[in-house]
């Protein structure tokens, strides 16, 4: 530290006795460090997450369609070095990751956690690009096509705290928010990887100074500028029309292909290379030293890509669009992807939206990892994923798999403040006092009133007793026997439970179990936005009623196809009284009530009238998918060693490092068919392909997606 004088010592003192804050002159007295320039905001912290938790795998897509015999498909995979079982499964190698989550939280377990190990074995992280959200409105609110009309989906609650928080609070809380979040991607970058982070006018100054103070100014490569044309006139101000990239690297060395990306010489450029001999054509120019040489041209001259970028447009090609707002042309990141990573080399995106990052990666040949906040944003990237594999099949190239992860239950731990580090006891004990003010917070939100003197219920509401299933694990058929049995003791007939999660396969049979014993159970989802506590105090959270699919097997031999024959949901956005109090004369809104999307139109004398958009219950369904063998592929994950899990742990032989796997009793859904709708065709199939099966009993398992992108499960057994 550097010597005070005692007329400065004394200062200090006296602002210490004072209880008042020292002035910013002392900060740089105090402190050895100084930079000539500091980005300085209120509340920052050089703090940065730690917390490692498991990622679980929901989801796998090996293969984008399967329509039965696979011989010829396993010949083409094995011919470009892929092993694969006799479901035409991955056996080996990456498997790219679609992730949906808090980008801190999966960034520090990346960075921190068991994957970590998997990314350097594919030599480390080489790209990462990001375009953090700027609007609320216009990153989270999705229009939705229903029939002829389109509804504008609003952001869940979640959603829009979360970046209410960022946003609304000023560039303070914005620049906090993508500090760490950048401190974490540079620790996870390769030591020659770089970084573009893509951004508009609102926040590129702040940019700019957060990247030179966690990178340092010394690895600054490029501000580029991506202009593109547009239509309408601004009569105040210049017309904005274009957006800024800023480009890093983490190192001395990084990788840029230059001539990849180079433009081939034009008419103008060739006609410079007027001579010719022997060796091809060629112009002179003189040296410095007075001698002349000759330039031939060869097939590698190129003209070099400037840091201002014209000839990129905004998306024209509408078979491109995926119904996402800020959706990037797949041309932008075709030029990043190729400028600075080499195929085969590991990129990422933590703010992938629609999804282009990924969907470019996958068709040049690099593998990846993407993640979002949103769950619509992780359906829609799904969608396109496999969209993109399906075209990669029919054209004969190689595709890889993906899993689609979460951190699900772990993540709600983290949140209701667990301390993984502590002893299994204290754990325990630390879990049974959060989770007490966890049931408060619950039925604070379900507005239900705390019962006591009961083994399994919390509350009761209406004539109606209110069960909260477990914090940290999905809502079990034993649990839902534990509550019919105290129903049946205490002769309750009327029973709410509410769950984060629902076992697979538990409905419909569960409550068709309870109603034989006269119970009425009505399971609802606990949304994460309990979470927030403006939330629950503004009664703001919607607990959601359980959707209801129905399907019918078709058994033929030793073959088996499934028929989707009815799906069910209960949502609300606005209410139909609401629209008809609010509307203007000669203006619509369309709302959702008890499951039924509406159209509420007033004409011009302001008489109200109302349509049904929703006529039929496939009108809810996006996509559906099935897994022709469910429990055929068990679901592990990586835990720290001395780590309490959340569900009974079956570690396997010899834990590796500081981690072991452990089964969490569930299984992974894998994605074998598929049918979903494309902004280009809105068709659904609703009788998936014939897959040939292995005679004996067997799980079949579907998944529905509606068209908010909530995702529902139901498992039957069938025997081939």
């Amino acid at each position: 530290m550097p010597k005070l004088t005692e007329q400065e010592q004394r200062e200090i003192i006296r602002y210490i006795e004072a209880g008042k804050p020292l002035p910013d002159k002392f900060r740089f007295l105090l402190f050895e460090e100084k930079r000539e320039v500091e980005l300085v905001w209120n509340g920052k912290t050089n703090e940065v997450c730690n917390i490692v938790l498991p990622f679980q795998v929901i989801e796998q897509v090996d293969e984008p369609r399967s329509e039965g015999k696979k011989e010829k498909q396993y010949k083409m995979f094995e011919a470009m070095g892929f092993s694969l079982d006799n479901r035409g499964r991955q056996l080996k190698g990456w498997t790219n990751k679609l992730i949906w989550g808090d980008n801190k939280l999966i960034l520090s377990s990346l960075k921190n956690g068991p994957l970590r190990e998997e990314i350097e074995k594919q030599g480390g992280l080489k790209l990462i690009y990001i375009d953090p959200p700027f609007d609320v409105g216009a990153d989270f609110s999705m229009d939705i096509e229903i029939g002829d009309d389109t509804f504008t989906k609003k952001p869940n609650i979640l959603e829009e705290i979360a970046y209410r928080d960022t946003w609304g609070k000023g560039a303070d809380s914005f620049i906090a928010m993508i500090y760490e979040r950048l401190v974490l991607m540079r620790d996870l970058l390769a030591e020659d990887g770089s970084i573009y982070v893509h951004c508009d006018y609102r926040v590129t100054p702040y940019i700019r100074l957060v990247l030179d103070e966690i990178f340092g100014h010394d690895s600054y490569r490029n501000e580029i500028i991506w202009c593109y044309q547009g239509t309408g006139k601004s009569p105040k101000q210049y017309k904005r029309k274009h957006e800024t990239l800023w480009f890093y690297n983490k190192t001395g060395s990084w990788i840029f292909n230059a001539a990849e990306i180079g433009q081939p010489f034009g008419e103008k450029q060739i006609k410079k290379f007027s001579g010719k001999d022997k060796d091809g054509y060629y112009k002179e120019y003189k040296h410095a030293d007075g001698k002349v040489y000759r330039k031939y041209l060869s097939e590698d001259d190129y003209l070099p890509i400037n840091d201002w970028w014209s000839d990129i447009y905004v998306i024209q090609d509408h078979s491109e669009r995926v119904g996402y707002p800020t959706q990037k042309p797949e041309a932008l990141l075709e030029r990043i992807i190729k400028a600075s990573s080499n195929e085969g080399d590991l990129v990422a995106d933590f703010f992938c939206g629609s999804g282009t990052m990924a969907a470019v990666a996958e068709k040049l040949g690099r593998k990846w990892i993407v993640s979002d906040l949103g769950k619509f944003a992780i359906h829609t990237t799904r969608k396109r994923l496999i969209g993109v594999q399906r075209q990669l099949k029919e054209e004969g190239k190689n595709y890889r798999a993906f899993e689609i992860l979460n951190m699900g239950r772990y993540e709600r731990q983290h949140y209701i403040g667990v301390n993984p580090n502590l002893r299994e006891v204290e754990q325990q004990k630390q879990l049974d006092e959060k989770e007490n003010a966890f049931i408060d917070l619950i039925l604070r939100a379900y507005r239900a009133e705390r019962t006591a003197g009961f083994h399994t219920f919390s509350g009761k509401k209406a004539g109606r007793l209110v069960v909260i299933g477990p914090v940290n694990m999905p809502v079990t058929r034993l649990f839902v026997e534990e509550v019919i049995i105290e129903c049946r003791q205490n002769h309750i007939t009327r029973v709410d439970i509410l769950g984060f999660e629902f076992e697979m396969g538990l409905f419909p049979f569960a409550l068709d179990e309870a109603k034989a014993k006269g119970i009425d159970i009505a399971p609802k989802y606990i949304p994460a936005d309990v979470f927030d506590k403006r939330a629950v105090e503004k009664n703001q959270v919607v607990f959601h009623d359980v959707a209801a699919i129905e399907i019918k097997p078709h058994i033929k031999k030793n073959s088996v196809a499934v028929e989707l024959t009815d799906f069910s949901v209960f949502y609300s956005q606005d209410s139909i009284a609401n629209a008809e109090a609010t509307l203007k004369d000669k203006s619509s809104k369309i709302v959702v009530e008890k499951g039924q999307i509406v159209k509420v139109s007033k004409d011009k004398d302001g008489i109200v009238s109302r349509e049904v958009l929703t006529k039929n219950w496939t009108d809810w369904i996006d996509y559906w998918s099935v897994d022709f063998n469910f429990e055929s592929k068990k679901e592990f994950v990586r835990m720290p060693v001395t780590s309490s899990e959340p569900s009974p742990p079956t570690p396997l032989p010899k834990g590796e490092g500081r981690f072991e796997e452990v089964w969490t009793g569930e299984y992974i859904f894998e994605n074998e068919w598929q049918s979903f709708r494309t902004k280009k065709d809105r068709a659904l199939e609703l009788t998936s392909s014939i897959c040939e099966c292995e005679p004996g009993r067997r799980k079949v398992g579907v998944k529905v997606v509606d068209i908010f992108g909530n995702d529902t499960m139901m498992i039957v057994e069938v025997k081939v």
